[in-house]
Protein backbone atom coordinates (compact mmCIF):
# COMPACT_ATOMS: atom_id res chain seq x y z
CA UNK A 1 0.00 0.00 0.00
CA UNK A 2 1.46 3.41 -0.94
CA UNK A 3 2.47 5.73 1.89
CA UNK A 4 2.17 9.52 1.53
CA UNK A 5 3.10 12.45 3.73
CA UNK A 6 1.03 15.65 3.43
CA UNK A 7 2.91 18.56 4.98
CA UNK A 8 0.93 21.27 6.76
CA UNK A 9 2.34 24.73 7.44
CA UNK A 10 0.62 27.53 9.32
CA UNK A 11 -1.56 29.30 6.74
CA UNK A 12 -2.10 26.27 4.46
CA UNK A 13 -5.07 26.18 2.05
CA UNK A 14 -7.64 23.99 3.81
CA UNK A 15 -9.53 22.84 0.70
CA UNK A 16 -6.33 21.61 -0.92
CA UNK A 17 -5.07 19.74 2.14
CA UNK A 18 -8.31 18.04 3.17
CA UNK A 19 -9.31 17.14 -0.39
CA UNK A 20 -5.99 15.42 -1.04
CA UNK A 21 -6.00 13.54 2.27
CA UNK A 22 -9.63 12.46 1.81
CA UNK A 23 -9.30 11.22 -1.78
CA UNK A 24 -6.01 9.42 -1.16
CA UNK A 25 -7.49 7.64 1.87
CA UNK A 26 -10.58 6.66 -0.15
CA UNK A 27 -8.15 5.01 -2.58
CA UNK A 28 -6.59 3.01 0.26
CA UNK A 29 -3.39 5.06 0.44
CA UNK A 30 -1.82 5.43 3.89
CA UNK A 31 -1.59 9.17 4.52
CA UNK A 32 0.20 10.94 7.35
CA UNK A 33 -0.44 14.63 7.94
CA UNK A 34 2.78 16.13 9.26
CA UNK A 35 3.14 19.66 10.60
CA UNK A 36 6.24 21.82 10.46
CA UNK A 37 6.31 23.01 14.09
CA UNK A 38 3.12 22.32 16.06
CA UNK A 39 0.55 19.52 15.75
CA UNK A 40 -2.26 22.09 15.78
CA UNK A 41 -2.03 23.98 12.49
CA UNK A 42 -4.32 26.86 11.52
CA UNK A 43 -5.16 27.19 7.84
CA UNK A 44 -5.33 30.34 5.75
CA UNK A 45 -9.05 30.68 6.53
CA UNK A 46 -8.90 30.02 10.26
CA UNK A 47 -9.70 26.30 10.23
CA UNK A 48 -7.47 24.40 12.63
CA UNK A 49 -6.37 20.86 11.83
CA UNK A 50 -4.52 18.52 14.15
CA UNK A 51 -1.65 16.88 12.30
CA UNK A 52 -0.72 13.32 13.18
CA UNK A 53 3.03 13.91 13.41
CA UNK A 54 5.65 16.61 13.33
CA UNK A 55 7.86 16.65 10.25
CA UNK A 56 10.97 16.09 12.35
CA UNK A 57 9.46 12.78 13.59
CA UNK A 58 8.96 11.43 10.07
CA UNK A 59 11.35 9.05 8.31
CA UNK A 60 11.21 10.14 4.67
CA UNK A 61 12.51 6.76 3.52
CA UNK A 62 9.22 5.11 4.55
CA UNK A 63 7.14 7.33 2.22
CA UNK A 64 6.48 7.06 -1.51
CA UNK A 65 5.31 10.63 -2.04
CA UNK A 66 5.31 14.02 -0.35
CA UNK A 67 2.41 16.42 -1.00
CA UNK A 68 2.45 20.16 -0.30
CA UNK A 69 -0.87 22.01 -0.07
CA UNK A 70 -0.63 25.68 -1.02
CA UNK A 71 -2.13 28.74 0.59
CA UNK A 72 -0.56 31.85 2.04
CA UNK A 73 1.42 32.30 4.13
CA UNK A 74 1.71 28.49 4.31
CA UNK A 75 3.61 28.14 1.04
CA UNK A 76 6.18 30.69 2.16
CA UNK A 77 6.67 28.74 5.41
CA UNK A 78 7.20 25.55 3.36
CA UNK A 79 9.79 27.31 1.21
CA UNK A 80 11.66 28.59 4.27
CA UNK A 81 11.67 25.36 6.30
CA UNK A 82 15.16 23.81 6.13
CA UNK A 83 14.14 20.27 7.11
CA UNK A 84 11.40 20.22 4.46
CA UNK A 85 13.80 21.58 1.85
CA UNK A 86 16.23 18.75 2.66
CA UNK A 87 13.40 16.19 2.48
CA UNK A 88 12.35 17.49 -0.96
CA UNK A 89 15.93 17.31 -2.24
CA UNK A 90 16.27 13.76 -0.89
CA UNK A 91 13.00 12.66 -2.49
CA UNK A 92 14.05 14.18 -5.81
CA UNK A 93 17.52 12.59 -5.72
CA UNK A 94 15.83 9.19 -5.24
CA UNK A 95 13.26 9.86 -7.99
CA UNK A 96 10.42 9.71 -5.47
CA UNK A 97 7.16 11.49 -6.19
CA UNK A 98 6.65 15.10 -5.08
CA UNK A 99 3.39 17.00 -5.52
CA UNK A 100 2.53 20.66 -4.87
CA UNK A 101 -0.56 22.74 -5.53
CA UNK A 102 -1.42 26.45 -5.64
CA UNK A 103 1.49 28.54 -4.31
CA UNK A 104 3.38 25.51 -2.91
CA UNK A 105 5.57 25.04 -6.03
CA UNK A 106 7.48 27.97 -4.48
CA UNK A 107 8.93 25.42 -2.01
CA UNK A 108 9.94 23.17 -4.92
CA UNK A 109 11.72 26.06 -6.62
CA UNK A 110 13.52 26.96 -3.38
CA UNK A 111 14.65 23.32 -2.99
CA UNK A 112 15.88 23.24 -6.59
CA UNK A 113 13.61 20.33 -7.57
CA UNK A 114 11.11 22.07 -9.86
CA UNK A 115 11.48 20.61 -13.36
CA UNK A 116 10.90 22.09 -16.82
CA UNK A 117 7.10 22.28 -16.76
CA UNK A 118 4.82 23.19 -13.88
CA UNK A 119 1.64 25.04 -13.01
CA UNK A 120 0.55 26.98 -9.93
CA UNK A 121 -2.02 29.51 -8.78
CA UNK A 122 -2.49 31.93 -11.69
CA UNK A 123 -0.27 35.02 -11.27
CA UNK A 124 1.85 33.32 -8.58
CA UNK A 125 4.29 32.15 -11.27
CA UNK A 126 5.83 35.63 -11.09
CA UNK A 127 6.76 34.95 -7.44
CA UNK A 128 8.12 31.48 -8.25
CA UNK A 129 10.15 32.98 -11.12
CA UNK A 130 10.91 29.72 -12.93
CA UNK A 131 10.67 29.18 -16.68
CA UNK A 132 8.26 26.47 -17.75
CA UNK A 133 5.02 27.78 -16.24
CA UNK A 134 1.92 26.39 -18.00
CA UNK A 135 -1.51 27.96 -17.52
CA UNK A 136 -3.05 24.73 -18.91
CA UNK A 137 -3.56 21.91 -18.11
CA UNK A 138 -4.79 22.27 -14.56
CA UNK A 139 -2.53 19.43 -13.39
CA UNK A 140 1.01 19.12 -14.78
CA UNK A 141 3.30 16.14 -14.32
CA UNK A 142 6.97 16.46 -15.23
CA UNK A 143 9.12 13.48 -14.29
CA UNK A 144 8.56 12.88 -10.55
CA UNK A 145 6.95 16.29 -9.93
CA UNK A 146 3.19 16.94 -10.07
CA UNK A 147 1.77 20.46 -9.74
CA UNK A 148 -1.69 21.97 -9.87
CA UNK A 149 -3.34 25.38 -9.72
CA UNK A 150 -5.45 25.79 -6.62
CA UNK A 151 -8.61 25.05 -4.62
CA UNK A 152 -10.87 24.36 -7.61
CA UNK A 153 -8.37 21.88 -9.07
CA UNK A 154 -7.84 19.98 -5.81
CA UNK A 155 -9.98 16.99 -6.79
CA UNK A 156 -8.29 16.63 -10.19
CA UNK A 157 -4.91 16.96 -8.48
CA UNK A 158 -5.76 14.31 -5.88
CA UNK A 159 -7.13 11.95 -8.52
CA UNK A 160 -3.96 12.29 -10.57
CA UNK A 161 -2.01 11.29 -7.46
CA UNK A 162 -4.30 8.26 -7.01
CA UNK A 163 -3.59 7.22 -10.59
CA UNK A 164 0.17 7.52 -10.00
CA UNK A 165 0.15 5.69 -6.68
CA UNK A 166 -2.54 3.08 -7.30
CA UNK A 167 -3.97 2.62 -10.79
CA UNK A 168 -6.07 4.24 -13.48
CA UNK A 169 -8.86 1.81 -12.62
CA UNK A 170 -9.01 2.97 -8.98
CA UNK A 171 -8.85 6.61 -10.08
CA UNK A 172 -11.76 6.14 -12.52
CA UNK A 173 -13.81 4.33 -9.86
CA UNK A 174 -13.27 7.25 -7.46
CA UNK A 175 -14.14 9.81 -10.17
CA UNK A 176 -17.47 8.04 -10.63
CA UNK A 177 -18.14 7.83 -6.88
CA UNK A 178 -17.31 11.53 -6.51
CA UNK A 179 -19.73 12.41 -9.34
CA UNK A 180 -17.03 13.99 -11.50
CA UNK A 181 -17.46 14.18 -15.25
CA UNK A 182 -15.11 11.84 -17.10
Amino acid sequence: MPHVIVVLAEGFEEIEAVTVVDILRRAGVRVVMAALEDLHVKGAHGIEIKAERLLREVDGDSFDMVVLPGGLPGSVHLAEHKLLQTLLQDFDAKGKAIAAICAAPLALKRAGVLKNSYTCYPSFETKINHAGYLCEPKVVRDENITTSQGPSTSMLFALSLVEQLCSKEIMLKLRKELLLES
